[in-house]
């Protein structure tokens, strides 16, 4: 049964609800999509692919759409691509979408030799 309380008596709701809403688990998945070129464009379909994967019961990580807010394309890309590459590693699955441009093939080889779930979609699943 369980405890709304801490092992202290003190109400402690957090930890309850967590547990309590134990069968709804969300995998957090990796959102694999162009950044590059058309930017607008990429980011605006990027940001409905993640979209779809909460619609799907996932929770979307998408590092595309968040380092370009503070680092710079032109000048800090390796560092970027480490970073997408460190935080594919704490995700379940991989899901690419569209054809895979360089960076996206480094996350699908990284994802490969991690033996991870790579789910593809194309234009008609999206």
């Amino acid at each position: 049964m369980l405890e709304y309380k801490n092992p202290e008596g003190y109400a402690d709701p957090t930890p309850y609800h967590a547990l309590a809403d134990k069968g709804k688990y969300r995998p957090m998945v990796y959102i694999c999509s162009a950044y590059s070129g058309d930017v607008e464009n990429n980011v605006r379909r990027a940001r409905g692919y993640c979209r779809m994967a909460v619609d799907q019961g996932a929770i979307p990580i998408a590092p595309h759409l968040l380092f370009p807010q503070f680092m710079s394309e032109e000048t800090e890309r390796e560092l970027a691509m480490f970073m997408d590459i460190a935080v594919l590693s704490h995700c379940k699955e991989l899901w690419v979408f569209g054809e895979p441009t360089a960076g996206m093939q480094k996350e699908i080889v990284y994802a490969e030799r991690k033996q991870m779930t790579i789910k593809y979609f194309n234009k008609e699943d999206t």
